[in-house]
Formats: structure tokens, C-alpha cells, sequence
């Protein structure tokens, strides 16, 4: 398996490979984010999401797997950082802003950063018409935040803070896109990358959330709440694994880019499932996402 994906780096068979992978990891991430937003507090949430992770990685990584290897270490161990803190922002993001107004917020920062630091880093450039994709994109993810912003009536007094929070968070993805296409393309196996990550980021949340269950006047049953976590760990295996398979065989900008379609998925999924209304504007938005990722894709 590793020697046939690596035989596709830098073939148009890899790079529609890539392609297929990040908005696979767009519906995913759309998904993993719903969950975490979802009836349960979102720190219970992602604790249990990262307690299995951590116990399905742990023989993965042991029995499965090649160890990493000298340096390899470090820029595995890096991740811990910066996946804390982008988990941290989106906790308290989700605690105090309704779903359709930060995840937009979130996707739509990310992939200008992740642009601006895959062509500082891997010396990666788009063409005008792939920045006017860019652009395109980023109106209509911003301006579905915004409308969302405007018309929402749920958690209004806390919203300007998860805003903020968002914006911060979205640097945040920025940067662990970038580090983590850095480090996938440093560890000649891609999979014992992707292993070790998971077990290694998966550590801190679960005792948070253990922490923060047993504090509470009325915690929930643990029974649902395990039941979710284990869902979750599944989409995040597919949401992060697959965008950073993608990195590894084609432009690191381009992935993030059609990642961020992931905010059309979001908005289908807060009306399908979470009950928000979708209109005619939010619809043209949405299209205008969807456009974007078209123009990138087309324009390379």
C-alpha cells in the first residue's frame, strides 16, 4: 500500500488521488465538527472522540506500523502544540457560538494562511486564476458566516468572543496544515506518521473532559456519550487522515482549499440535522463555495 501511494506523488494519477482525498475529507470534517458541536458539551465530545482514538492507535502503533526514526520524533511530537491549541480554540468556540457561524469562520481563515505558508515553505504557487477561486471561495464562506451572524438568534451575547475565537482557530488550522504536510513528506512511511499522530494528539483531551465530567452538578450518561467518541474517531481517522494523504501527493494549498468545502457539508448538515433554516441567500453561498474550489481546482 505505502509503495503504490508513493509511486503516485507527482503523477496526475495522484494528483486526482489527491483531489478525491480532500473532499473526502471535506464531508468528513463537516461531519466530525456537527458531532462535536452536537447535544454534548464539546469538551465531553472531543475527549471521548480522542479517548478512542488513543485506544484504537495504541496497537496500531505498537504491532502494525514502523517506528519513527531519529528526527522524525521531534517533528512528530511537534504536533502535540499545535493540535492542542486548534482543539482548545474550537471548544471554546463551539461553547459560546451557534455551528453555522464559527465553523465558516474557521474553514474560511484557514486556507489563506495555508496558501501563503505552503508557498513560504514548499515553495508552492497558484496562478491569477486559481487566487480568484481563492477569492471566490472566501466570499462566500465569509459571507455565510456573516448572513448566519445576522439573521441567528441563538447565543447572540456570547457570539462576538466566538468570532474571535474562530478567526484565531482558523490560524490555527493554517499552521497544522502546513506542519503536518511538512512532517507526512518528511517520514518516508506516510502511515506511520498518520499512526503516531493520532496516538500522540489523542493524550490531553481525555483527561480534560474526564476532569470536567466529574465536576459537573449533572453529568451526562457516559453510555451516548462513548457511543459518539467512538463514531468520531472513525471520521477522524477519514477527516485527517485523508487531507494529509493529500498533502503528501499533490500541492498543499490546493488540499486546503477544496478542504474547505467542507463549509457547503456544514451548512447541509446544521439544516438536515441541527435544525437551522436554509434559504435562498445561504444556498447562493454555499454555491459561490463550491464555484471557488472549482476555479482552484480548474485553474491549476
Amino acid at each position: 500500500m505505502t509503495a503504490w501511494l508513493l509511486s503516485l506523488e507527482g503523477t496526475e494519477a495522484g494528483h486526482t488521488l489527491a483531489m478525491i482525498l480532500a473532499l473526502t475529507a471535506a464531508f468528513l470534517h463537516a461531519v466530525f465538527g456537527a458531532l462535536q458541536k452536537g447535544r454534548h458539551d464539546p469538551w465531553l465530545s472531543r475527549g471521548a472522540i480522542d479517548g478512542w482514538l488513543f485506544a484504537l492507535s495504541l496497537p496500531i502503533c505498537l504491532f502494525v506500523v514502523p517506528w519513527p526514526q531519529g528526527w522524525a520524533w521531534a517533528i512528530i511530537l511537534g504536533t502535540v502544540p499545535i493540535h492542542f491549541a486548534y482543539k482548545l480554540g474550537m471548544a471554546l468556540a463551539y461553547e459560546r457560538g451557534a455551528f453555522t457561524v464559527v465553523y465558516p469562520v474557521v474553514r474560511g481563515t484557514g486556507p489563506l494562511f495555508t496558501v501563503l505558508g505552503a508557498w513560504i515553505l514548499f515553495g508552492e504557487t497558484f496562478t491569477a486564476t486559481q487566487w480568484l477561486g481563492v477569492a471566490v471561495l472566501l466570499a462566500g464562506i465569509f459571507g455565510l458566516a456573516l448572513y448566519n451572524l445576522v439573521h441567528i438568534d441563538l447565543g447572540r451575547d456570547t457570539l462576538v468572543p466566538a468570532l474571535w475565537l474562530a478567526v484565531g482557530t482558523g490560524a490555527l488550522v493554517a499552521l497544522y496544515t502546513t506542519y503536518d504536510a511538512y512532517g507526512i513528506r518528511f517520514t518516508p512511511s506516510p502511515f506511520t506518521f498518520l499512526a503516531w499522530f493520532f496516538l500522540i494528539t489523542a493524550m490531553d483531551f481525555p483527561v480534560i473532559a474526564a476532569l470536567r465530567w466529574r465536576r459537573m452538578a449533572n453529568p451526562p450518561d457516559l453510555r451516548p456519550l462513548l457511543t459518539r467518541g467512538f463514531i468520531g474517531a472513525f471520521i477522524a481517522y477519514g477527516s485527517f487522515g485523508t487531507v494529509m494523504l493529500a498533502t503528501r501527493l499533490d500541492k498543499v494549498g490546493e488540499a486546503a482549499v477544496l478542504r474547505e468545502t467542507s463549509t457547503v457539508f456544514a451548512a447541509l448538515i446544521g439544516w438536515l440535522v441541527l435544525k437551522d433554516t436554509v434559504g435562498p441567500r445561504r444556498i447562493a453561498l454555499m454555491s459561490l463555495i463550491a464555484l471557488g474550489a472549482v476555479i482552484v481546482e480548474l485553474g491549476g
